[in-house]
């Protein structure tokens, strides 16, 4: 069934204003806190060589497809590594009715930063001194974001370094510990999102929880929970990490194996949104 650009908008505003009224309905005080970190792979499709996915791209479809695969989890706070144009990603913004940061990429992979909260302050690659041309060639941002009830939460979007040897990824995580340092001692309520390009059995992976970063799949996760590739996961590479008390309050933490976000290997016809899956942690308890 073909669906209008107009059409698809207003229904998905819609049932975002409905389920919001229905959230403010409810006499509860608190409500849990969604968080995605999302390798989009240039909202492209993969893979993007296939006829359909070339297709969705040329008609203007994947902020659309994104938009609506996103909503079905209900986000708060979304992450995207590898980001294509603002434009792009302001589309799936407003479809979604969420604030809108760009991080620039010290190369060609800007991040991106979603929140249906209010965005207070937000610095591309907060370091000390001006970022060395090797470090952070895809992107790292830091952001305070106002949490209902006044509470500030400070979230740091990355995509690290890849390939397997890790001595600029060691080099990136150390500038960025250094950094997190005085808002960890401080123990402000914080979260690491993003595509980190190591697994849990790095040295990389062991410098962070060092530090005082929780692994919230670690936490509360089942099974290996592999976040790449979109059709046989292998590999778990993206995080959402969480340190102070919003550690304390991790009720669910995984890949998201499902919809549009995997590809179905039986279908040679079809593709994913990207070739990673989206890592969802959820908090419970978050003042509203």
């Amino acid at each position: 069934m073909n669906i209008s650009r107009r059409k698809f908008c207003g229904t998905l505003a819609a049932s975002l204003a409905v389920a919001n009224a229905s959230s403010y309905a409810n006499d509860s005080t608190t409500t849990p806190l969604r968080v995605i970190a999302y390798n989009i792979y240039g909202l492209t499709g993969w893979p993007k060589q296939r006829s359909l996915a070339k297709q969705a791209v040329a008609k203007g479809q994947m902020a659309r497809r994104m938009a609506m695969e996103l909503a079905l989890h209900e986000p708060d706070i979304i992450n995207f590594s590898e980001s294509p144009s603002e434009e792009l990603t302001q589309e799936v913004a407003k479809l979604l009715g969420m604030n809108h940061v760009r991080f620039a990429s010290g190369g060609s992979w800007p991040g991106t930063l979603l929140s249906k909260y209010e965005i207070s302050e937000f610095h591309n690659a907060p370091m000390a001194t001006e970022r060395p041309k090797e470090l952070f060639t895809r992107h790292w941002g830091s952001a305070t974001i106002q949490l209902p009830g006044g509470e500030p939460l400070v979230v740091h979007s990355a995509h690290l370094y890849p390939t397997a040897e890790p001595t600029v990824r060691l080099k990136e995580i150390r500038v960025m510990l250094e950094s997190m340092k005085p808002d960890l001692d401080a123990g402000r309520s914080m979260l690491l999102i993003g595509d980190l390009n190591h697994g849990p059995d790095t040295e990389e992976y062991q410098l962070w929880i060092d530090a005082g970063w929780t692994d919230t799949f670690a936490r509360v996760g089942k099974g290996d929970g592999p976040t790449i590739k979109a059709d046989i996961p292998k590999w778990r590479i993206d995080y959402v990490m969480a340190a102070g008390p919003i550690a304390d309050q991790i009720v669910e933490s995984r890949p998201l194996f499902e919809g549009a976000f995997r590809l179905h290997i039986d279908d040679k016809e079809s593709f994913a949104l990207s070739d990673h899956l989206p890592q969802l942690a959820v908090f419970d308890a978050v003042k509203r």
